[in-house]
């Protein structure tokens, strides 16, 4: 039988920016099929892929907002939050990678940090730890969804080909961030397991 408190927990889960959240995830299987369906052509698909990135990804900082700003952060919201994230923009990669417009070793080692952290976060949640985003993270996370941005909009057609140098120096500056960030959050996860050890 189903406790007042955990009820109450459930319906606390059902809220305007965790509803935001899951949208973004039902979004993400629609922007891949755009994205690949146009098959590197730079038509209307990819534009409209490209919008819907640039959608997807800035309503994170609309759900982030409204929940802190309304009281709503949820456990729910926790977990969600980091999967549509790392859906949209790992994804994104994998699929400018198939089309291969971004080479696969820097795709493999952005993704391998986004899925590796994420998990040691879930993991640190479980144990009642709340693992909140560095400055270096943050940081990571707006230069990824530029870079990502950029590079989805076929914009070497519009402008010319020297905006593919552009688009691969924002995608190096996001290799570099995140790479960068994922060493922090392992020297904090060496902290936290050697503070436990202590006590």
């Amino acid at each position: 039988m189903t406790s007042p408190a955990e009820g109450r927990a459930r319906s606390a889960n059902w809220n305007l920016p965790n509803a935001i959240t899951i949208v973004r995830i039902l979004l993400a299987p629609v922007f891949f099929w755009m994205l690949l369906a146009d098959d590197g052509q730079g038509g209307p698909l990819r534009w409209a892929a490209t919008a819907l990135f640039v959608i997807a990804i800035a309503t994170d900082g609309i759900d982030g907002h409204i929940a802190r700003s309304r009281g709503l952060v949820t456990d729910l919201g926790k977990i969600l939050d980091p999967i549509a994230d790392k859906l949209l923009t790992s994804g994104a990669l994998i699929c400018l990678s198939i089309l291969g417009e971004v080479p696969w070793w820097v795709t493999g080692l952005i993704v391998l940090r986004e899925v590796g952290i994420t998990v040691w976060r879930f993991v640190e949640l479980g144990r009642g730890n709340v693992v909140p985003a560095s400055s270096g993270g943050k940081l990571k996370t707006v230069v990824q969804a530029v870079a990502i941005s950029f590079a989805l909009a076929p914009l070497p057609v519009l402008l010319g080909e020297w905006m593919a140098w552009v688009n691969a120096a924002l995608i190096a500056a996001a290799l570099v961030l995140t790479v960068w960030s994922g060493i922090l959050y392992i020297r904090d996860a060496v902290r936290l397991a050697r503070t436990r050890g202590e006590a």
